[in-house]
């Protein structure tokens, strides 16, 4: 199993490009995130733009990453590019933020700057949970925590070069669905705009290769984030808990159907 990181420790790893796995949830369940937080993920990604709790779930969840045992520190995808959200992420207690639908370097600076304490940025002084384990002091939580923007529309494709070299960011995390629609798709999984997809991978890996920051992107499971992560991506998600917890029940259903 591999060995937990600080918040400190899984920032420096992400900035300095190394190889990440995490795990997505969409479920509001504390027991559940405390099981996957064991397992060896290096991140537990919780999405509150798209799943299914408000604040006390993302609370709780990132409570229960963060007990014995675990390997894991707690990321969120915020609902929006807001300093509300964004800030309340982080008071909460995660370690990094992903913000959705950034579509220029100027929103990639808006997202920077609700992530940092003044005179660096614009984020409100208040953090309750996350003094606790990140600590209270502006430059140390600076140091401890990132901010991640969501390449996944058609602007943001255009303008990947200068999103990538917005100082101050971390990384950039590929939302493929929304990313194939932008392309063209009819669907967010239509394999009659692949090429056109991948050649849109392999951009946005480029330019953040080049501006020297983290390159991630969503995964349906633990095959396609190994292809990505060979092909140049330095931290993958496997997703998700709730497609999951179908996938397994179908899967014995299927098996005890068959046996009789």
């Amino acid at each position: 199993m591999a060995t937990g990181r600080t918040s400190a420790e899984f920032t420096a790893a992400l900035r300095a490009r190394e190889r990440l796995i995490g795990y997505w949830s969409l479920l509001d369940s504390p027991i559940a995130a405390e099981r996957l937080a064991r397992i060896g993920y290096d991140y537990l990604a919780f999405d509150a733009q798209h799943g299914l709790f408000g604040y006390q779930g993302m609370l709780g969840n990132l409570l229960a990453t963060d007990t014995k045992g675990s390997t894991a520190v707690g990321m969120v995808r915020v609902e929006a590019n807001d300093p509300t959200y964004i800030g309340k992420a982080l008071d909460a207690g995660a370690t990094a933020v992903i913000v959705p639908l950034i579509d220029s370097a100027q929103d990639a600076a808006d997202a920077v700057a609700a992530v940092r304490y003044p005179p660096l940025g614009r984020r409100s002084y208040g953090p309750m949970r996350a003094q606790l384990r990140i600590g209270p002091d502006p430059a140390g939580t600076h140091e401890q925590t990132a901010v991640l923007a969501m390449i996944e529309t058609a602007d943001g494709l255009a303008d990947v070069e200068e999103i990538c070299a917005t100082p101050g960011l971390d990384g950039i995390y590929v939302g493929p669905s929304d990313l194939r629609l932008a392309i063209g798709g009819a669907t967010s999984t239509d394999p009659s705009v692949q090429e056109e997809f991948e050649q849109a991978l392999a951009r946005i890996s480029k330019a953040a290769e080049a501006a020297g920051i983290a390159a991630g992107i969503h995964n349906a499971d633990g095959a396609s984030a190994a292809r990505r992560l060979a092909e140049g991506f330095t931290f993958a998600s496997v997703a998700a808990d709730i497609v999951h917890l179908q996938q397994v029940a179908t899967s014995h259903l299927d098996a005890a159907r068959g046996a009789h």
